[in-house]
């Protein structure tokens, strides 16, 4: 009778005791490997700073500051430059729904999302560098020898390439969610271009402007690639160019950590204010009960509208043909039998595909776990674990590539693992750096079908592999198709990490274009920009393709 009791207080206890659900879990060894890869990094700071405190300390110099200074100003120039035009191409847009190529126009605004940096650099620098197709022009008005486009002006003509056609397909978005019935009653009430403006279209853009604003900011405060091939010398450097030169050309570790704690601080600093500025871009979520319509556009609108647009478009198409014209002239056909730009390219292409399923399989994870623990508390309020899969995630932003890339270097200076470490230490920086963008692919579509699907997998019985096969991959294919065609784009134009770590024997095909422009090789570093470029724009377009497929 006593080993009955036993035997019912084993399972009674058995049952009362909670499984580990495997979405938690996984979501826990996420967090566990990312705080590894981050922990590391500050590890190895903390430690060289210690061996070397003085010489930490002293170099918080005049120097340091001003390049902390100089930082800030060309990131607050380039997201005015980028932004305040945008709300007028974006309302340009928005008051022409229909034009022909309207849809081609916002395709081609989606492309720069997907071009590495450095082989946007080389497209401005074909059209006004010294040697570029504009120079004899620009020599003609300048009255003398065009000196080219490096310093604080390439950097702002990258940096509002890049970031004007990402500031104008959000405000757009934010226009376009408009209710329908705000149009009808202005067009009822005979509105003109300046009342709409002032009454219904800019309330909505000044809804999105803080969130907008406030990532291009942080795009541009680190910068790294555009800063270090268009930056033009010490009178335009950034932080994180700085500790790139640190460690690379003057071996000075510990003006390394000075620069990387500031650094971290100036963009843990900027994260906070954006968060008290309330940086969302929410607007109204009504939704249209009528078809959305315009009053009449006049003449004069319309003329202003098409040269804005028409501006615009020039700006972002015209380095992307001067990198495809100036590709086209190089050799490509010597280019392609070179064996390290076969080489190169084979290993960007490993490494991207590791970085993007590492991205990809820690987005899911983390966007699972959060999931599973809101359901399991109910109405309880979130715990440290759930706000840390949801939300902590993206806390990796504030730390750049460059930074966790210096803190391994500094930390593995020391042994023989160095420049061994090179592709792990690129797969997974790229890894973490990709993966707030593939949770933001990922999480919406998930999280609607667990809502739909969750209660009617248990009741069934539907689990494991036979959920993923039959209820969950039909769902969320698309999704993970284009967070791992982002990180993929991502880490093939990387040249954060690799700058760090690149080698004669480990070298992606950024870190060779970079190497073939220092040697003064424009047409290889061309010819290369041309393939890199065009393997992420085709990987963006073949994934979208595939995931659009029906299932």
């Amino acid at each position: 009778m006593a080993g009955r009791h036993e035997q019912i207080g084993t399972q009674l206890s058995g049952r009362s005791r909670p499984r580990v659900d495997p979405r938690i879990a996984a979501g826990v060894v996420a967090l566990a490997a990312i705080a590894v890869l981050v922990g590391g990094a500050f590890l190895g700071l903390v430690t060289e700073g210690a061996a070397n405190l003085s010489g930490a300390v002293s170099a918080f110099d005049t120097y340091l500051f001003r390049i902390a200074r100089f930082t800030l100003w060309q990131a607050l120039l380039s997201t005015a430059l980028s932004v305040i035009p945008a709300i007028f191409v974006a309302r340009a847009l928005s008051r022409h729904p229909s034009f022909p190529g309207r849809r081609l126009l916002l395709r081609l605004f989606a492309l720069p999302l997907a071009l590495p940096a450095i082989v946007a650099a080389l497209g401005i620098l074909a059209l006004l560098g010294r040697g570029g197709y504009f120079a004899d022009t620009l020599s003609a008005l300048v009255g003398g020898r065009w000196p080219g486009i490096y310093g604080l002006s390439g950097i702002l003509v990258a940096h509002v390439f890049f970031n004007l056609p990402l500031a104008t397909r959000l405000f757009l978005e934010a226009l376009d969610t408009l209710p329908a019935d705000q149009w009808r009653l202005a067009s009822q009430l005979g509105m003109g271009a300046g009342p709409s403006f002032r009454l219904i279209e800019w309330p909505a853009m000044r809804a999105s402007l803080p969130g907008t604003a406030g990532l291009v900011f942080m795009l541009c405060i680190t910068s790294f690639t555009i800063v270090l091939t268009l930056g033009g010398g010490p009178a335009a450097t950034t932080l994180e160019v700085a500790i790139y030169q640190a460690l690379r050309f003057d071996f000075d570790p510990a003006r390394a950590v000075a620069l990387t704690l500031l650094q971290i601080g100036l963009t843990g600093a900027v994260m906070l204010v954006l968060a008290r500025l309330g940086a969302t871009t929410a607007i109204d979520a009504n939704l249209p009960v009528a078809p959305r319509r315009f009053g009449s556009v006049g003449r004069g609108e319309t003329l202003a509208n098409a040269m804005l647009v028409l501006a615009a478009l020039v700006f972002v198409a015209a380095p992307m043909a001067a990198t495809v014209a100036a590709g086209l002239q190089a050799d490509l056909w010597r280019l392609a039998a070179d064996d390290a730009v076969g080489q190169a390219a084979a290993t960007s292409l490993v490494l991207a595909t590791l970085s993007a399923c590492l991205s990809v399989a820690l987005a899911w994870s983390l966007v699972a776990a959060r999931q599973a623990l809101e359901r399991r508390r109910g109405a309880d309020a979130p715990g440290w674990l759930e706000r840390a899969t949801g939300t902590g995630a993206g806390f990796v932003l504030v730390i750049p590539p460059i930074v966790l890339g210096a803190g391994w270097f500094v930390a593995l200076r020391h042994t023989d693992y160095l420049f061994a470490a090179a592709p792990v230490m690129v797969a997974t920086v790229n890894a973490v750096m990709a993966m707030p963008f593939a949770i933001r692919a990922i999480r919406p579509a998930h999280d609607a079908a667990a809502e739909r699907n969750d209660r009617l997998c248990a009741q069934l019985g539907i689990s494991g592999w036979t959920r993923l096969r039959l209820v969950d991959w039909p769902v969320l294919r698309k999704p993970l198709f284009t967070g791992l065609a982002f990180a993929m784009a991502l880490s093939l134009g990387d040249l954060g990490v690799i700058a760090l770590f690149g080698s004669d024997s480990v070298q992606t095909l950024p870190y060779l274009l970079l190497a073939r422009m220092g040697s003064y090789r424009t047409d290889d570093a061309a010819g290369i920009a041309l393939l890199l470029g065009m393997l992420c724009l085709t990987l963006i377009f073949l994934a979208d393709r595939f995931g659009r497929r029906a299932p």
